[in-house]
């Protein structure tokens, strides 16, 4: 056993965390302990992107998983905390492409090898950021298993997958209407667009008859549209076949304006008759419906735009202009020529890419797809067997439910160069399609798909493939998958968790995880989602910087409740350092009067007094809650317990109670105190470390202790023999008297080393002996000159009282005060409250104030005067007391 002896005054998280990190990895208590006879239990992390750096939520998700992770380690279990990053696909290649435009450079001006070598090096930078952060988080993965979702084995497995599910006709190529980012240049699945409300316009446009035909008396249709750029795109006009209005213009035709091309008016049941004029322009590479309309009518589907969304050769004059500059152009070229009949400003929803922010365009694309329907019921269906995922909370399967019954396909094809790319080769000559594992033996007469994978396709795979899948035979997918816990949170259950279940048991025949933790997003002091553009966002760096990790910890894991939102406070940060302070004060008190002691061993339960058995009491009640909140996921319950058994029952009663045999005790009675001081702070420090690591692994070190790392000690479990309800019941009723004097000597200014008569009138017996045994306790903490407990005492005249579950304190007034100055000072307090109650009934007394107003304040004005009233009142009745006596 060897001690860290050196011990500040005051808590110092900087010295506190400096080196330890470093001597966690370098003795290896990270690693799985290889225990074969113990439980795995493992976690993946969820691979950050290498986007940039960590934020507050990448804290919060960290820290969750690390609690958990350290409290199973110190249970026992063969434990593996597998970290990773992802490649992140068209965000990491945004934010490269990015940095490139400063230089004046595009991707395309490198070429492929270089613009891809030049985001391996962006990853480089990062990761070693996130390594760093990861460090100062004090997160305790296993770094030798660390795996990067671009790595060679998760290669291998992403392309097993897709010439699998290729093979069995669950991914195919198609052309159909894709979400699509102009400036990446890229298709985007549905849950990677985010609708905003953006300004937009309603353009009521003339598209004339083109055989003379009048309708309501005018030459021309009536259309509104919101895309006029798009109106070279159109291959008919629609309306509903049971509209009356316009079953006679079925069949008709009319001139596109600007444009010389004719187009039909056809009959489709998804034309609305009561929206708008029951008209609209169908134009099938441009719009979702308008493929659908196309595809049953056979309509041709004629692309207006390049992929940056210039207008292309079949826009006419408008070809190489950017879409909104066409589209001005376009409005004032109808206004001119006469087509626009009004413009109606609007404000409504667009779909903006959710890693570029430019606004999406729907467009006719030739992409890779995964048949989603098979693979989702197969999810849904595993959720009624004993393999079921448990989400926490509950209320997201809902979520998940709801999402794979109303699946889409994925399209998984991204018109990128970072990520990984399709194995998919074509025949130059003959355009033959071959899926493989590797290219065709014949390379050289073939291409092989220029695309890459959705991002998402690769991480849906992250809990088996790190495990070393498709190798079944590996030892870690062999003795830690499936994981036991998920954390995440809750707003990617669609990207992620969701495609991790489906493709676990498509591919492993299991869930990919017994449990998802989902917990909120981390917002600012008034609720708002932190941003960039808020410029509300908070640095964890700087956070741990001026507080020390345990104390951001401590928020973030007691700040909230599973699935919720949590609000980032520096006063709740003060807070948890005041805690940590006070911890720090408890210990360092009983560390001292440890000395050399050998770790501490409990005394035989005869030689426990009265507070040392409610302490072991209140240890094991509290030890039992916290291991059945972890067990349920409520780690903000466990740490209320926790903070109250600490802060009030250790620090604030019982060492305080400890002293008196500390000090002046036989030495038999220091002896056993002491052991149970130091059992009852190791169990503390046990409790706490997976919540605070660094400062419980300094304070157990710097104590009496057996073993090498708190984080590999036993985690403490309850004890049957510590439970005492008559020790908690007897303490309850001490601290209660003991609270009710010091409130008595507060009310009266009357300082706690003024010795003062103290009469106990008790209901039963009972009580008087439990008082009666424990009047050491009595008079250190209450200071009595004359002390006086029994059933049938008699009540002094004038005293001040407290209430107490079944007892009676008093202290007669005159041991306590001058009543000549008390009688003065009442006097003086009638006269303020008298003002309080005048100022309240003349606001309250204006007509104007009660009718202007808010109601909410009328009826704080009406609480406050009701209050001053009543206090006047006591004051009064006090005074009166005081000029009897």
């Amino acid at each position: 056993m060897s001690t860290e002896k050196d011990m500040s005054t005051k808590y110092d998280p900087t010295a506190v965390e400096a080196g330890r990190y470093q001597w966690w990895i370098d003795q290896g208590l990270f690693k799985p302990s290889g225990d074969k006879k113990a439980h795995p239990y493992s976690i993946v992390i969820p691979p950050p992107n290498v986007t940039g750096k960590l934020h507050l939520g990448h804290a919060w998700d960290t820290t969750l998983q690390d609690m958990i992770i350290r409290q199973k380690r110190m249970q026992g279990y063969d434990v593996l905390w597998l970290p990773g990053m992802d490649h992140a696909g068209i965000a990491t290649q945004a934010k490269v492409e990015a940095r490139l435009r400063k230089q004046g450079i595009s991707r395309y001006d490198l070429g492929r090898e270089k613009f891809v070598q030049q985001v391996w090096d962006w990853k480089d930078e990062y990761a070693d950021i996130i390594h760093k952060q990861w460090a100062k988080m004090g997160i305790s993965v296993d770094y030798d298993r660390e795996r990067f979702t671009l790595d060679k084995g998760l290669n291998e497995a992403v392309r097993k997958v897709f010439v699998d599910l290729y093979n069995k006709g669950l991914i195919y190529r198609g052309t159909y209407i894709i979400n699509w980012d102009p400036q990446a240049r890229t298709a985007l699945s549905d849950i990677e667009v985010i609708h905003k409300d953006d300004k937009g316009a309603f353009y009521h446009v003339k598209y004339p008859f083109t055989d003379g035909t009048k309708f309501n008396g005018k030459d021309y249709i009536e259309i509104a549209t919101t895309r006029p750029e798009t109106m070279f795109g159109d291959e008919a006009v629609a309306v509903n076949p049971h509209d009356e209005r316009y079953k006679d213009l079925v069949g008709k035709h009319v001139r596109v304006p600007l444009v010389d091309r004719e187009i039909e008016i056809i009959a489709d049941d998804y034309v609305t008759p009561d929206f708008g004029t029951g008209m609209v322009k169908i134009t099938p590479a441009h719009d979702p419906n308008d493929f659908k309309v196309g595809k049953r009518h056979n309509l041709p589907e004629l692309n207006t735009m390049n992929e940056d969304a210039s207008m292309n050769e079949n826009a006419g004059k408008y070809e190489g202009m950017d879409r909104f500059e066409a589209r001005k152009a376009m409005v004032k070229d109808l206004e001119d020529q006469g087509y626009m009949l009004k413009v109606d400003p609007i404000v409504h929803s667009v779909g903006h890419s959710e890693r570029t922010g430019v606004q999406v365009e729907a467009r006719l694309s030739t992409q890779w797809f995964v048949k989603m329907k098979p693979l989702a019921e197969s999810a849904l269906k595993n959720q009624e067997t004993d393999d079921r995922v448990n989400f926490i909370p509950g209320r997201f399967e809902h979520t998940f439910t709801q999402w794979m019954e109303n699946i889409h396909d994925w399209v998984i094809s991204r018109q990128l160069w970072w990520g990984h790319r399709i194995p998919a080769w074509y025949n130059k000559k003959t355009g033959e399609v071959y899926v493989g594992m590797e290219a065709p033996k014949d390379a050289e007469n073939w291409e092989q798909d220029k695309d890459v994978l959705d991002t998402w396709f690769s991480s849906a795979l992250w809990p088996f493939s790190t495990m070393g899948w498709p190798d079944t035979d590996s030892a870690d997918f062999k003795r830690y998958f499936p994981t036991n816990t998920l954390v995440t949170g809750y707003d990617i259950i669609f990207f992620w968790v969701s495609r991790m279940i489906f493709q676990s048991l498509e591919f492993t025949g299991k869930a990919p995880f017994r449990n998802v933790l989902l917990h909120g997003l981390i917002r600012d002091e008034q609720g708002r989602k932190m941003s960039k553009s808020l410029g509300n966002g908070i640095d964890p760096m700087d956070v741990i910087k001026k507080y020390g990790v345990d104390a951001l910890r401590w928020f973030l894991i007691t700040g909230s409740t599973p699935g919720q939102d949590i609000r980032f406070s520096y006063t709740k940060m003060d807070a948890a350092w005041n805690f940590i302070n006070k911890i720090w004060n408890a210990s360092r008190y009983v560390i001292m009067n440890l000395g050399d002691m050998p770790a501490p061993v409990l005394p035989e339960k005869s030689k426990w007094d009265l507070a040392d058995r409610w302490i072991l009491s209140r240890l094991n009640a509290t030890v039992k809650q916290v291991n059945a909140q972890f067990e349920k996921f409520e780690f903000g319950e466990a740490g209320r317990a926790l903070y109250n058994f600490i802060w009030n029952d250790f620090c604030d009663w019982y060492i305080e109670m400890t002293k008196e045999k500390l000090n002046n005790g036989t030495a038999e009675e220091q002896a056993n105190t002491k052991n149970i001081l130091g059992y009852v702070l190791d169990q503390i420090l046990k409790l706490m470390h997976p919540i605070m690591p660094f400062v419980t692994e300094k304070l157990w070190q710097s104590m009496p202790h057996d073993g090498k790392s708190i984080m590999v000690a036993k985690y403490p479990v309850a004890h049957d023999e510590f439970d005492d309800d008559t020790a908690t019941e007897q303490m309850s009723h001490l601290i209660e008297l003991i609270t009710a004097v010091r409130n008595i000597r507060n009310q009266a200014n009357a300082p706690m080393s003024k010795p003062v008569d103290l009469i106990i009138k008790v209901e039963n017996d009972h009580l008087a002996e439990m008082f009666e045994a424990n009047k050491d306790y009595i008079d250190r903490f209450c200071h009595p000159e004359k002390l006086i407990i029994g059933t049938d005492v008699e009540t002094p005249k004038l005293a001040l009282s407290g209430i107490l579950t079944g007892a009676e304190v008093d202290i007669p007034m005159a041991e306590l005060v001058d009543l000549d100055e008390e009688r003065a000072r009442m006097k003086k307090e009638i006269a303020n409250l008298e003002k309080e109650v005048q100022r309240s009934e003349k606001k309250l007394g204006n007509e104007n104030f009660v009718k202007n107003a808010p109601e909410k304040v009328v009826e704080e004005e009406r609480t406050k005067a009701k209050e001053w009233q009543q206090k006047l009142d006591a004051a009064k009745d006090r005074l009166a007391s005081l000029q009897d006596a």
